[in-house]
């Protein structure tokens, strides 16, 4: 229990939300609809609080500033964690990974490869086939849904 308190309150002090200073919602001269906190400083939004945690819908994820294709709703489960979850990713060269020191722990931070937005972490946790999850801010994301 004592850890489950650490990390949520870990990404309570690393949310947006809890940021006292206003931020301009642009990034690379394009205005984002949320708070640039979340690409530009890797912020981490509140589970079960995204547009896209529950999202249902077939269509493609992109990036919400570039447009860069990203995940696909063939990719996306319900991981149980709050945040969009894809075991996969639309095309390899779209996403970046870097080692993440940050908050004490080693993790994968995911960027988009073209324009270098936050979109989240990489975890060893996710489905078969490929075992992993990527947990994605959707802040970071916009939906293009399939065309019928």
């Amino acid at each position: 229990m004592k850890y489950i308190y650490t990390i949520f309150s870990i990404l309570l002090v690393t949310s947006c939300t809890s940021q006292v200073k206003e931020l301009d919602n642009t990034f690379n001269g394009r205005a984002l609809p949320e708070n640039t906190c979340y690409v530009v400083n890797g912020g981490t939004e509140k589970p079960f609080s995204g547009e896209y945690w529950n999202h249902k819908e077939e269509g493609s994820y992109i990036c919400v500033a570039c447009d860069s294709p990203l995940f696909s709703s063939d990719h996306k489960y319900q991981s149980g964690s709050g945040w969009p979850s894809y075991y996969d990713v639309l095309n390899e060269g779209n996403v970046r990974k870097l080692k993440d020191m940050s908050l004490g722990m080693e993790r994968i931070e995911i960027r988009c490869n073209t324009c270098d937005a936050h979109l989240g972490h990489l975890f060893n946790d996710g489905p078969k086939p490929t075992g992993i999850r990527y947990c994605v801010n959707s802040a970071s994301l916009k939906f293009k849904p399939s065309k019928l």
